[in-house]
């Protein structure tokens, strides 16, 4: 019999695990269990704002509880994320880069668009940058940045949950890779340039007809619930309710899984 892996959800800057409430509710209905947490600081999140290797300990906690190797999803500065947690925790059954930064090893956020040609990018005019070392987003030309042709609404609702986003962690180099891991990048067909720039690393699995995030809608209808994911040979063929990929033969494992060489947190 087949069962869903575990899927973790991982937000990008000025976000909380809330931005995913759409995305969770289709995985639910395809019976696919899912995590979004709040990185420190964030959402509902009590604990003091980080940095992105802190951002990464706490996904990396929520990895080592689970019981079987999960999908990690990054979004936007969330690929950063999600790429420490993988080389920390080792054992991830798959990478999804949706709209975000697939980091080479050594690289930071900031350092990788200054290896890309610039261009123009809308977000970066809304962020503002505050004495106490975090940026925020200017409520008037953040929205049309990231969310595109959302609802006013849903706009308002989300603006309202923005929290301030550390820039140390935008300059906070990885020590991991997506190079060598089962790994896909799905992004967006009316992308800002930073989401076409974060594509060139990998082949594109699919591209949802949304702007950078819809949190009013799930951006994998046209993407993430539709594209196999490369499966291991040893493992069930994949069942036809879970497009992704998600499915699994489970069975008792008797060796190591793949990444298990993954290196602790310092």
């Amino acid at each position: 019999m087949v069962t869903p892996r575990p899927v973790v959800l991982v937000h990008g800057a000025w976000h909380g695990g809330w931005c995913f409430a759409a995305l969770q509710h289709a995985l639910d209905e395809l019976g696919v269990p899912s995590y979004a947490p709040d990185l420190p600081g964030h959402g509902a999140s009590t604990a003091p704002l980080t940095d992105l290797h802190g951002d990464a300990r706490a996904v990396t906690a929520l990895l080592a509880q689970l019981d079987e190797p999960a999908v990690l999803v990054g979004h936007s500065y969330g690929g950063g994320v999600t790429t420490q947690a993988a080389e920390w925790h080792g054992e991830v059954a798959h990478l999804v880069y949706l709209a975000a930064f697939a980091l080479l090893e050594g690289e930071s956020i900031r350092g990788s668009l200054r290896n890309f040609p610039p261009e123009e990018v809308a977000l970066s005019a809304a962020m503002v940058p505050r004495d106490d070392g975090t940026t925020v987003l200017d409520p008037v030309l953040g929205p049309p940045a990231l969310y595109g042709d959302c609802p006013p609404a849903v706009v308002a609702a989300a603006v309202a949950r923005w929290s301030p986003q550390p820039h140390a962690a935008m300059n906070q180099a990885v020590t991991g890779s997506p190079l060598g891991r089962r790994a896909s990048i799905v992004a967006p067909v009316n992308a800002c340039a930073t989401d076409r720039l974060r594509d060139v690393r990998a082949s594109t699995l699919g591209r949802c007809r949304s702007g950078h995030l819809r949190p009013d809608r799930a951006p994998p209808e046209a993407a993430l619930l539709r594209m196999p994911f490369p499966r291991n040979e040893d493992e069930g063929r994949a069942d036809a309710r879970f497009p992704l990929g998600l499915g699994t033969g489970r069975r008792p494992r008797a060796g190591g899984g793949p990444g298990e060489t993954g290196r602790e947190p310092a």
